[in-house]
């Protein structure tokens, strides 16, 4: 059995292809995620992004890379597709609130979500506000470089001189026709030279409150600036990966990748991962279209949703089930599953420890551990390591029943590896069940035993549970 980060490969978005990963620094790498933009709660589609680089991370962690993991706020400059209405000032008006109130309020919920979902925190969680120096200093590198131009007080990327030197629309395989006719159907600002620009700074109108001086204007930063240069101010020039969900690809990428080009002459980042979408009902998640849920309402059970509530970890455990780079639809049949299926593992794991020894072991153990790794190593595919582990589930309960012979060495490296595998690397936390966890499950099952009699017109035996269940304090009414 070895553990080698020499076979880890990624599937970097830049090659479309699975890469051997080769960090610029042998033992300290450098990763930049897309993080929220805080105005409104982060609903479950977003999660899935940040809990898969969570787990990137702490598989990389695991062996034996020192990160630096920057996971930015956006707390302006995000705007409403075709308008000029920062996303932020947009819900700080609705809620009667200043922005700040708002960014503040969001971000607290944002980081309450991530502790329940037991989420490492990032190395450095910059926001886009406390860098407005860096993106001042970054665009005019840009216009000195040509590749912008000043129009009354706004400044725009102009991608037309870019193209002549550098290939646009790498990351999304669109290229700059595409781009353009794209725009063109979009087009709502005059400032522009041409429709498919897109804006580094933005003249703040009198109204706006959210507004800084620059060379240019009273304004604010465009967008996609922000991860430029706040990526290059703690991460450097070029770093080992940038990640961020799908629809990020195209503008939001491109744009940083051109920005840095423009700047660097380089490509920031040597791996793009990209995360899929979580969808519902077969549909994107998107809060625009009402067809979204909040990690909460999974919790709390108060949704249309489910039929329960579901735990954070099953919530997580759910999600590993699909790998990160797959398309997954979230259902009430898919999350009791889940629940299900990770409490059989539970189960399991607690079970290890009264399991009878014996002087030999029906398990290759060294061979299931190198599966794991072959594995996870593969662009950390969770639905195969998630099937590794319902085998070593599998052979616990045989040797449980005297089918399968254990001996001590296995029985120590299997429960060691299962908490790395599950609490470690996938971040879920097994919870053995205390007596009055089981004293409630037990009075469950006897009411559902009851109720399946009543079904059956046994009303003699389900009289007498009734009656010995209040006799013991536990009241049950037979009525509407």
């Amino acid at each position: 059995m070895s553990i080698s980060n020499q076979n880890l490969k990624f599937y970097n978005s830049l090659t479309s292809s699975k890469e051997i990963f080769k960090p610029i620094n042998k033992s300290r790498i450098g990763m930049y995620v897309c993080g929220p933009t805080v105005y409104n709660t982060v609903h479950l589609g977003n999660c899935r992004t940040f809990i898969s680089f969570d787990l990137i991370y702490r598989y990389l962690k695991h062996i034996g890379y020192d990160i630096r993991y920057v996971r930015n706020i956006t707390d302006v400059g995000h705007l409403e597709e075709n308008s000029d209405d920062d996303k932020i000032l947009k819900r700080a008006k609705i809620e009667n609130l200043e922005p700040m109130e708002v960014v503040q309020k969001y971000s607290n919920e944002f980081h309450e979500i991530m502790e329940k979902f037991s989420l490492v925190k990032p190395s450095i969680e910059p926001t886009a506000s406390g860098h407005i120096p860096e993106q001042i200093e970054m665009i005019e590198e840009i216009i000195s470089n040509g590749h912008a131009y000043e129009k009354n007080g706004s400044v725009y990327f102009d991608l037309n001189s870019f193209s002549n030197d550098f290939d646009y629309g790498k990351l999304s395989k669109r290229n700059l026709d595409d781009v353009i006719n794209e725009s063109r159907k979009l087009e709502n600002v005059s400032d522009k030279k041409n429709p498919q620009d897109f804006a580094l700074w933005k003249k703040a109108a009198d109204k706006h409150i959210m507004k800084w001086n620059s060379p240019w204007s009273l304004g604010f930063p465009g967008w996609h600036l922000e991860c430029s240069a706040m990526s290059r101010k703690y991460l450097g020039e070029k770093f080992d990966i940038h990640g961020g969900g799908i629809d990020l690809k195209f503008p939001h990428h491109d744009c940083e990748i051109a920005q840095c080009e423009s700047t660097n002459k380089k490509n920031p980042a040597n791996y793009w991962l990209h995360t899929n979408m979580l969808t519902l009902n077969g549909k994107k998640m998107s809060k625009s279209t009402n067809n979204f849920i909040l990690p909460q309402e999974i919790f709390d059970g108060n949704n249309k949703f489910f039929e329960k509530s579901f735990s954070p970890n099953i919530v997580k455990f759910f999600m590993y089930q699909a790998h990160y780079r797959s398309q997954l639809d979230i259902s009430n049949d898919a999350l009791l599953a889940s629940e299900k299926g990770f409490k059989k593992i539970e189960k399991a794991f607690f079970l290890i420890d009264d399991l009878k020894v014996s002087k030999s072991c029906d398990f290759n153990c060294d061979s299931w551990i190198d599966k794991c790794y072959q594995n996870l190593n593969d662009d950390i595919n969770t639905p195969k390591l998630i099937a590794n582990i319902f085998e070593i589930v599998k052979f616990i309960f045989e040797v449980k029943n005297d089918k399968m012979k254990i001996d001590k060495e296995s029985k120590t490296k299997i429960k060691n590896s299962l908490s790395v595998f599950v609490e470690e690397i996938l971040g879920l936390n097994f919870t053995k069940k205390s007596s009055v966890d089981l004293d409630v499950d037990l009075i469950e099952l006897v009411k559902e035993i009851r109720n399946i009699e009543r079904d059956k017109k046994n009303y003699e035996l389900s009289d007498l549970i009734r009656d010995r269940l209040n006799s013991l304090g536990i009241n049950i009414e037979d009525n509407k």
